[in-house]
């Protein structure tokens, strides 16, 4: 038995008495040329027109390699021996499978050509294992994700807010029921769980025999409150998983966001990054940065045999998402949502957030039940009322009032017909000539309104961009920064001056304004250390004396004015409470109110906003004066 080599793409002829080569000559079929055609099928994930020894081989071939139908291979001849007088040759195949980006799959297999009995045509003797080394007859291939772990929502000093953790799927098991006992089982889980019925038993029978058709998920210290009524449905069961979840359900939970199955929508709109069934993030930071959170999925070429083992031929690893940083305080944070709780049950919308004013981070930003879901803090937009006021102060001080300047305080106003009056339960002893200091401190209405005439065209938005509100950023996630346009009218000027009027902001924007008066310059607000932000820089800065002055209002509020209920919390605290009208009148005539208060302490600063309630002092106050005390 004499071996004889072929090189790819060589024809080695050697020449006999007859003038016919060993692999037929020019005129003759050749193992090599077979194995050419065999290589370029199995690149087109199949066996072509390739002759087979076995024709069943063929049927084969397509059902073993089907499940790698969307994994581009390709595969060349790196050798072809043939041993001249058995007939038969054996050709050396490289196969390299793009199994992920940047990772391949590279292995060789040997396949045997067999040539007929009148030195014809060569027919290749497929096996299992000429496709991959191993492989066996009855053995199954499959291709799956290796999913990379999802990376972390940090907070300040590298805090672990948001991560892995334990939940419950709750849903119905339809291995386990068939018939009218679907929708019965169904319907007794939704009512269990406190789901929609109709739609949880539609949902139940639509879906295969052999789904599980999930109701709800829960943390795990939640879910044992409904395993008593759970656990007795026939087909009932929960099945524990994880999810990246923050410690608490209300933890910053508009700003995170949330994660849960790729909508048909996120999946269409990802240009196939995201698959159906894939778990992304869905609202919040968790949505804007889900690449980065995500990371990218591997892959692993899997074989199952006849005996059901499964072996890994192949993996390509995932690389893990990376964590995504804030300056977010968790014990602020919580304490931000506990003071919220204070309003109690079926509250109005309530957002607080809270900033250190030397470096800008935003340390808490929190919104209550009755928000229902939505980022108020950050993006509500509501008239501020007397909270304005320290920007209108700035005006005023700019052209050229002090604060211990006499301005007239009346009861009540007219300016164009409209009539002004302050709050309700305003001070009889504050009313007449008094201080610009105590003026703030009491917050007159009156006494602002007065004095508008002394501002230009353009002051009053001057006065708020030097205090950070009215300048857009792009902070890395959504921000209303509020709006101060100019008035159309002289009641509206009027009404600007405190508060009201087309003047907008948000808590976070007012937690900024508290934030600027400490620092003494605009405070650009820091959420995301890693995102740059171009700072766009007020054409009038706000100066040290300027800054310093308005720290004296605000403390005038705690000490003479409608903060006084702040005295006896630790520190030296500057404050300024604000109600401002809004909506349709009631049947007294009365319009309902949004409660607002800011407040400093050291390098502390923040802002209340509660969309209804008494006033300022009242109804935000209290929830202020409970954070700041727990913040100690």
């Amino acid at each position: 038995m004499r071996p004889l080599r072929l090189g790819v793409g060589c024809a080695l002829t050697v020449l006999l008495g007859s003038g016919c080569s060993v692999l037929g000559g020019d005129d003759g079929p050749r193992a090599a040329d077979t194995a050419d055609d065999l290589a370029a099928a199995l690149s087109a994930h199949s066996l072509g027109d390739v002759p087979l020894v076995d024709e069943a081989a063929r049927e084969a071939f397509a059902d073993l390699v089907g499940p790698l139908d969307e994994v581009r291979v390709s595969v060349e001849v790196l050798d072809v021996v043939e041993v001249e007088e058995e007939g038969r040759a054996d050709a050396t195949l490289g196969w390299r499978w793009e199994v992920a980006d940047g990772a391949a799959w590279e292995y060789e297999t040997t396949v045997g050509l067999t040539q007929g009995t009148d030195g014809g045509t060569w027919a290749v003797g497929w096996r299992p294992d000429d496709l991959a080394p191993d492989l066996a007859d009855g053995d199954t291939l499959g291709l799956r994700t290796v999913a990379p772990v999802r990376g972390d929502i940090t907070g300040a000093d590298g805090a672990v807010l948001v991560t892995e953790r334990p939940v419950l799927r709750y849903g119905l098991d339809k291995t386990k029921v068939e018939g009218g006992q679907v929708a019965r089982s169904a319907r007794r889980i939704a009512r269990a769980l406190d789901v929609d019925v109709a739609s949880y038993v539609q949902r139940a029978e639509a879906m295969g025999p052999d789904a599980f058709v999930e109701a709800i998920v829960l943390r795990e210290d939640e879910a044992l409150d409904v395993l008593p009524a759970f656990r007795d449905v026939r087909g009932a069961l929960a099945v524990r998983d994880t999810l990246p979840l923050a410690p608490t359900r209300e933890f910053a939970a508009a700003l995170l966001g949330r994660v849960g199955p790729a909508t048909a929508e996120v999946v269409e709109e990802s240009g196939g990054r995201i698959a159906a069934g894939d778990e992304v993030g869905l609202s919040g930071l968790q949505a804007r940065y889900d690449e980065q959170l995500t990371g990218t999925p591997g892959a692993a070429v899997v074989a199952r045999d006849a005996g059901d083992r499964l072996r890994t031929l192949f993996e390509a690893p995932a690389t893990d998402g990376a964590d995504l940083v804030t300056t977010l305080d968790p014990a602020l944070q919580q304490e931000a949502e506990t003071a919220l709780a204070t309003l109690g049950d079926g509250a109005p919308a309530a957002a607080l957030v809270a900033i250190r004013p030397s470096d800008g981070a935003v340390l808490a930003t929190a919104n209550g039940s009755g928000a229902a879901g939505s980022d108020l803090a950050s993006m509500g937009q509501y008239a501020p009322g007397s909270t304005f006021k320290v920007v209108s102060s700035l005006a005023l001080l700019r052209s050229g009032l002090r604060a211990d300047d006499v301005v007239s305080c009346p009861a009540t106003t007219v300016v164009d017909g409209r009539s002004f009056t302050n709050y309700d339960d305003y001070p009889a002893s504050a009313v007449g000539d008094i201080t610009f200091t105590q003026a703030i401190a009491q917050s007159c209405n009156t006494a602002l309104i007065g004095n508008v005439d002394r501002l230009g065209p353009g002051d009053l938005a001057a006065a708020a961009q030097a205090l950070g509100l009215g300048t857009d950023h792009d902070l890395g996630f959504p921000v209303y920064f509020g709006q101060v346009p100019p008035p159309e009218t002289e009641t509206g000027a009027a009404a600007d001056m405190i508060g009201q009027g087309t003047v907008l902001a948000s808590p976070f924007s007012m937690a900024t304004v508290a934030a600027s008066v400490r620092a003494g310059r605009a405070v650009l607000p820091v959420l995301l250390p890693e995102h740059q932000v171009d700072q766009v820089p007020p054409e009038r800065p706000l100066t040290g004396a300027e800054a310093g002055t308005l720290r004296g209002l605000m403390r005038a509020v705690v000490t003479t004015g409608s903060g006084r209920f702040l005295q006896d919390v630790e520190g030296e605290i500057g404050a300024k409470t604000g109600t401002a009208e809004y909506g349709e009148p009631d049947a007294s005539g009365a319009l309902p109110t949004h409660a607002w208060m800011i407040a400093t302490r050291g390098d502390l600063a923040v802002a209340v906003f509660v969309a209804t309630g008494v006033s300022g002092s009242q109804t935000a106050g209290p929830v202020l004066e409970a954070f700041l005390r727990a913040a100690g």
